[in-house]
């Protein structure tokens, strides 16, 4: 499934030469959207042949309510682990991934730092038996081969930006592009550690580096889900200008970033930029 293209009206952009264009991977999927289903795509047979997904997020994780979407109408079972402790009545997000059929248990705060290491995850396949393993936040080696079908969607861009949390985006989506052309991830988390994370990500799928990327950290306002008045302000003017809301944990972050380097002229005059959207 491919997502259309807009160009943005934007007089910010124009004054300093470049044009930005949205790609509006937020309407591949009514309960997949974006980067979601990408990451999912390749996930499917695996999950299918194990019979049960398994994975983790916090309490309002979109990756856990899209992966008990796909669940429900993929034919697998799906367990979510949800970090911290139980809060009754259950959120809109959990409670949609209850109806779903996904099976929620919560993991106390230490523990799941420690989700990825041997023994916690053997305690995992005691308690629920087989199944398909997917990180947090859905990012793994399949999840990249399905974000790097993005690259290849957007030809004819100097550079394709897309928000950044777990890395996968990113490490596909630049393997999936064209000589000549950038991939730039704005980090919605503090900390840095993102470079490594999607290097690690590119050389489980492909043996390496791929691509021309590069992580911007100056834009996550500190830190995930974290906002402030100057973030608010610049979303409710974006949705004003040009009747889109924006997702405040990650796109308007990144768009946030791309109108800022933009009027430091970071981009090449008369550059093509294009923001992805992911959901």
């Amino acid at each position: 499934m491919s997502s259309p293209v807009v160009e943005l009206d934007d007089e910010r952009a124009a004054r300093h030469g470049v044009r930005i264009f949205l790609k509006r991977d937020d309407l591949v999927h009514p309960e997949l959207p974006g980067n979601k289903w990408r990451k999912l795509k390749h996930n499917l047979a695996p999950a299918r042949e194990r019979g049960t997904v398994l994975t983790f997020g916090g309490a309002y994780s979109n990756h856990v309510r899209a992966t008990a979407a796909a669940g429900a109408r993929h034919g697998f079972a799906t367990i979510g682990i949800i970090r911290g402790e139980e809060h009754l009545p259950l959120n809109p997000t959990l409670a949609y991934a209850e109806r779903k059929g996904m099976r929620l248990a919560y993991m106390d705060r230490g523990t799941y730092r420690r989700k990825h290491e041997p023994g916690v995850l053997a305690a995992l396949r005691e308690r629920w038996g087989g199944f398909h393993l997917l990180p947090e936040g859905g990012s793994n080696a399949a999840a990249v081969l399905g974000c790097a079908e993005l690259g290849a969607e957007v030809p004819g861009f100097d550079i394709v930006c897309c928000p950044c949390g777990t890395g996968g985006t990113l490490a596909g989506l630049a393997a999936g592009l064209a000589p000549g052309q950038r991939a730039l991830g704005f980090a919605v988390l503090r900390g840095g550690f993102l470079d490594a994370e999607v290097e690690r990500l590119q050389r489980e799928t492909y043996g390496g580096r791929r691509g021309n990327w590069r992580v911007e950290h100056g834009f996550h306002f500190g830190g995930y889900a974290r906002r402030t008045p100057e973030l608010d302000a610049f979303a409710d003017d974006f949705a004003a200008r040009h009747g889109l809301a924006l997702d405040r944990i990650y796109v308007a972050k990144m768009m946030f970033g791309v109108f800022a380097l933009a009027a430091r002229g970071a981009f090449p005059p008369g550059g093509r930029v294009l923001a992805v959207v992911t959901g």
